[in-house]
C-alpha cells in the first residue's frame, strides 16, 4: 500500500475510534444522570471505574486495528507524518479538537515510546490555538437579571433538566437565593448584578450533582455552585460562592465529574473564569479527560523549565524509604521515582508499589488522597541537576534514572501536586493552624476509612497540608482496602516476662492492625497531642474500625461533602453518614470541615 493511501485509511481508523470513544463517554454520562435520579450509587461507582479505564482500552484497541491494517508500515515515521496531515484534515472544526489531537499523540507514543516529542508526527503546543478566549459562554445560559432571587433560581433548577421533581423546589430556591445574596454582599458589597450565567451541563460525582454558574458585575465574577442531593428526594443541599470553596469542589484529591460535554474547551473556559488559579491540566482532569490533562501538564512543565534556570532539588520533608522525591523550587508539582531497593522493614516490591498507585487511580479519593499523573521517559536537561544530586539519583534509582550526554531520562515517575508535609507544617505554622491541621489529620484517617482505605503507615510525615488547610495522604506504598485489615486488641501479657519483653510475644500477621498502638505513632507533643486525643480518641479503639468494615462488606456507600457543613441549606436535615456508624465511640463521618457530596 502506498504511503498516501495508507495514511488516509489509517487516519479514518483513528477518527472512527475517537468518535466511538467520545460517544461511549457521553453514553456513560447519560447513564450516570439516570442513576443519580434512581439513587443507584453502586451503579455510578461501577461506570466511574469503567470510564477511568476506557481511554487506555480505546488507545490499545485502535493501535491493534492500525497494526492489522498497516503491518510493517506502522513503524514508518514518514507514514506517521502523512497520517498526521490526513488526520488534521478530518478533525478541523471539531468541538473537541484538543482531545482529538491528544488521542493521536497517545497512539504515537504506543508506536514510538522512547523517542520524545517530534513535531513532524506529534501535535505540539504551537498547534493548539488559545482554547478558552471567547468560548466561555458557548455552553452556558445567560439569565438577564439584576438580582438572583427565588424565581430566578427556580428557573435555573428547572432548566437543569431532571426527570424527577424537586422535593421542595420553591423552598430550596428561596433558601438558596437568600444565601447567595449574602455571598454577593460579601464579595461585591451589593446584591445587584448585570447577569447570571449557568453552564448547561450538570456535573455528577458519586451521590452528588452540581449546577455551576457565575454572577457578573463589571469585571467582577462571583461563582455560584448549587450542590444537589437525592437521598430522600431531589433537593438543593448547599450553596457555594467563594473561589476557595469552589476550588475544593474541583480538588485534585477527588474523583472526576461526569459531564455531558460536546466541547470541553468551552466548559474549561467557563471554569477558568471562576477558578483562575486552577491549572488547566487539573480542570481537564476534573472533567474526566485525564490524558489531555496529562498533555497540558507536560506542556506546562516544559514551558516552566524553559523559562527557569532552577535546578531540581530533593522535596522538603523526611526522605522516603520507597521513593525519591524531587521538584523545582518554584513549581508546584513533585516528581516521585521508585527506588531500586527498599530496606527490610518495607516488605514490598516495585510491582506492588505500582499496583497500589494504580488502586488509587480507580478509587474514590474522597478529597483525602493526592491525585497524580504517571509519566514515562521524561527528559530533562542535565544542567538542571546538581552533580551531587544526580549522582545520588543514579545510586538509588538507577533502574529508572539514566544519563545520556546532556540529557537525564526518567523512565517512570509519578507527578503530583506539592503540599506541605504535616510534620513540617506543625513546626512552622502558628499553633492555632497546627492544631486545626492535626485535628483534620484525624478526620482524614476517618474519611479514608469510610471510603474503605487504610493508609498503612500512619505517620505525620506521610501526610501533607494544602493551601486550603486540608490534610491529605500522599504515601501509597502500604495503602490497602480497610476490609483487608485485621483490627485486633493487643493481648494481655500472661506473665511478667511477656510484660517486659521488648518485642511482641504474640503472633502478628502482615495485615494485623492494633489501633491502640496508634498513640505511639502520633509524633505529637503538648497541645497538639491533647487536641488530637480530645477529638479522635475513638481511633484507638477496635470496634469503630470493625463497624466500618462491616458497612463496606454490606456494600454501603458513604456520602462525602466537598463543602463545609455551614453551607448546607438545612443543616442537620435528612440522613447523614454519621447514622451509618451506630453504637458508642463511632468514627464520625464525614468531616465537619469539608463535609459534603463528593
Amino acid at each position: 500500500m502506498d504511503l498516501e493511501t495508507a495514511a488516509a485509511q489509517g487516519a479514518e481508523v483513528i477518527r472512527q475510534a475517537l468518535d466511538a470513544h467520545q460517544g461511549r463517554v457521553r453514553e456513560i454520562t447519560h447513564w450516570v444522570k439516570r442513576r443519580f435520579e434512581n439513587r443507584d450509587w453502586a451503579g455510578i461507582r461501577r461506570v466511574t471505574v469503567e470510564r477511568e479505564d476506557l481511554p487506555g482500552e480505546t488507545v490499545g484497541n485502535t493501535f491493534e486495528s492500525l497494526r492489522a491494517q498497516l503491518g510493517d508500515q506502522l513503524a514508518d515515521r514518514s507514514l506517521w507524518a502523512r497520517l498526521k496531515a490526513a488526520y488534521t484534515g478530518l478533525i478541523l472544526g471539531r468541538d473537541d479538537f484538543e482531545i482529538a489531537q491528544t488521542f493521536f499523540n497517545s497512539l504515537v507514543r504506543r508506536v514510538f515510546p522512547h523517542d520524545g516529542v517530534d513535531p513532524a508526527i506529534d501535535y505540539t503546543v504551537d498547534e493548539f490555538p488559545l482554547p478558552f478566549r471567547g468560548w466561555e459562554m458557548a455552553s452556558a445560559r445567560m439569565y438577564a437579571v439584576h438580582r438572583v432571587d427565588a424565581a430566578v433560581l427556580c428557573r435555573v433548577l428547572a432548566d437543569a433538566g431532571f426527570e424527577i421533581p424537586f422535593r421542595d423546589l420553591e423552598g430550596d430556591a428561596a433558601l438558596a437565593a437568600e444565601r447567595f445574596e449574602q455571598g454577593l454582599l460579601d464579595a461585591l458589597g451589593t446584591p445587584e448584578i448585570e447577569a447570571l450565567d449557568v453552564l448547561r451541563p450538570v456535573f455528577f460525582r458519586n451521590k452528588g450533582a452540581y449546577v455551576i454558574g457565575r454572577a457578573r458585575k463589571g469585571d467582577r465574577v462571583v461563582p455560584l455552585v448549587l450542590a444537589l442531593s437525592n437521598e430522600d428526594g431531589l433537593a438543593v443541599d448547599a450553596v457555594i460562592w467563594t473561589e476557595d470553596e469552589v476550588s475544593v469542589v474541583f480538588s485534585f484529591a477527588r474523583w472526576y465529574f461526569h459531564v455531558d460535554v460536546a466541547s470541553p474547551r468551552e466548559v474549561i473556559g467557563f471554569l477558568k473564569s471562576i477558578l483562575p488559579k486552577k491549572r488547566t491540566a487539573e480542570l481537564y482532569i476534573s472533567l474526566g479527560y485525564k490524558k489531555h490533562g496529562k498533555t497540558e501538564l507536560y506542556r506546562d512543565l516544559m514551558a516552566h523549565i524553559a523559562g527557569s534556570g532552577e535546578q531540581f532539588v530533593p522535596a522538603r520533608g523526611q526522605a522516603g524509604l520507597v521513593m525519591e522525591v524531587f521538584n523545582l523550587p518554584s513549581y508546584e508539582y513533585v516528581f516521585k521515582v521508585i527506588k531500586d531497593a527498599f530496606p527490610p522493614q518495607k516488605n514490598t516490591t516495585r510491582s506492588k508499589v505500582m499496583g497500589r498507585y494504580q488502586t488509587v487511580q480507580v478509587h474514590d479519593r474522597v478529597g483525602r488522597l493526592v491525585g497524580f499523573q504517571e509519566f514515562e521517559h521524561l527528559r530533562f536537561p542535565r544542567a538542571r541537576f546538581s552533580p551531587d544530586y544526580l549522582e545520588h539519583l543514579l545510586k538509588t534509582a538507577s533502574e529508572t534514572v539514566s544519563v545520556a550526554g546532556d540529557e537525564v531520562t526518567v523512565g517512570h515517575c509519578y507527578v503530583e501536586r506539592r503540599i506541605i508535609p504535616l510534620d513540617l507544617y506543625v513546626e512552622e505554622f502558628p499553633e492555632e493552624a497546627a492544631v486545626a491541621a492535626v485535628i483534620d489529620w484525624g478526620q482524614c484517617l476517618k474519611d479514608l476509612a469510610a471510603a474503605n482505605i487504610f493508609p498503612g503507615d500512619i505517620l505525620v510525615k506521610n501526610f501533607g497540608v494544602t493551601r486550603h488547610g486540608r490534610v491529605l495522604s500522599y504515601d501509597y506504598d502500604e495503602l490497602c482496602p480497610l476490609t483487608d485489615c485485621n483490627f485486633r486488641k493487643i493481648p494481655a501479657p500472661r506473665n511478667e516476662e511477656e510484660e517486659i519483653a521488648s518485642e511482641a510475644w504474640f503472633a502478628v500477621d502482615e495485615l494485623d492492625v492494633f489501633p491502640e498502638e496508634l498513640r505511639t505513632f502520633l509524633g505529637l507533643q503538648g497541645r497538639l497531642r491533647e487536641a488530637f486525643l480530645s477529638e479522635h480518641s475513638d481511633l484507638f479503639e477496635v470496634e469503630p474500625w470493625q463497624r466500618l468494615q462491616e458497612l463496606h462488606r454490606k456494600g454501603e456507600i458513604v456520602s462525602f461533602y466537598p463543602y463545609g457543613r455551614e453551607r448546607r441549606l438545612r443543616n442537620g436535615d435528612g440522613p447523614h453518614p454519621e447514622d451509618l456508624t451506630p453504637g458508642p465511640s463511632p468514627i464520625a463521618l464525614p468531616s465537619p470541615g469539608e463535609g459534603g457530596l463528593s
